[in-house]
């Protein structure tokens, strides 16, 4: 009997150690399976190299403007266009930015007995000045700026020879403009950003018939494009 028991002993526990071990191999086999059935997930951040120490970047977005082609016109006109911008960083947080911006559209006219209705009017800026870039992570940005240079208003362009003062418009000329807004940003990699620009536009147009007047007007734009920051650093 105690021979028995002796024996029992030592094989129980060769019994035991092999079935662990049996249960070891098999969870190393089947998670060895798995890997090698599903691959190798390797976690990545496409923000992760993020950085704001570029030098250049140039930006480019589809625009909208709301404007008014003349002094005392009650009727507006909503144009399309293009807005193209460039910034040269000389800090993280200050930049000098140039801006080219072109619209087209029709607008309202002043009752006339010209038919004439609807009219095609165009505008186009060219300002500069300083950028500021504010609260900002690897995510995205909220930068600032004030811009001032000139716009050339065509708005003669469609009135079929007749004066602009037919249909109460300004006469094309190139006027002092300034464009107050900024940029919200939104980071899609190191090199690309996502770009939605709302501006106040101001402009200071004149007419040359009638009583003399100049017309101080703020408009509203806005452009939704993309930005390319350049490999370059500071």
């Amino acid at each position: 009997m105690r021979l028995y028991v002796s024996f029992s002993a030592p094989l129980l526990a060769v019994a035991v150690l092999a079935l662990c071990a049996g249960t070891r191999t098999q969870a190393q086999v089947t998670a060895a399976a798995t890997t090698t059935g599903n691959g190798t997930y390797i976690a990545s951040d496409p923000l992760a190299n993020v950085r704001y120490d570029n030098r250049f970047d140039v930006s480019l977005g589809m625009a909208y403007q709301h404007m008014k082609a003349g002094p005392t016109l009650l009727e507006g006109s909503n144009l399309g266009g293009l807005d193209l911008s460039a910034s040269y960083w000389f800090s993280k947080h200050w930049a000098i930015q140039g801006s080219g911006r072109g619209f087209a559209g029709t607008s309202g006219a002043a009752p006339n007995d010209l038919s004439i209705k609807g009219p095609f009017v165009s505008e186009y800026f060219f300002t500069a000045g300083p950028e500021w870039l504010g609260p900002h992570n690897k995510h995205g940005a909220i930068l600032a700026h004030l811009l001032v240079g000139g716009a050339y208003g065509k708005f003669e362009q469609d009135l079929r020879g007749n004066p602009p003062s037919a249909v109460d418009f300004y006469n094309d000329q190139i006027a002092p403009a300034a464009i107050i807004g900024g940029h919200f940003d939104l980071n899609r990699s190191p090199r690309w950003v996502f770009r939605v620009t709302p501006d106040a536009v101001l402009t200071r147009y004149s007419i040359n018939y009638g009583p003399k007047t100049t017309s101080n007007d703020v408009n509203f734009a806005i452009s939704v494009g993309v930005q390319y920051k350049f490999k370059t650093k500071r």
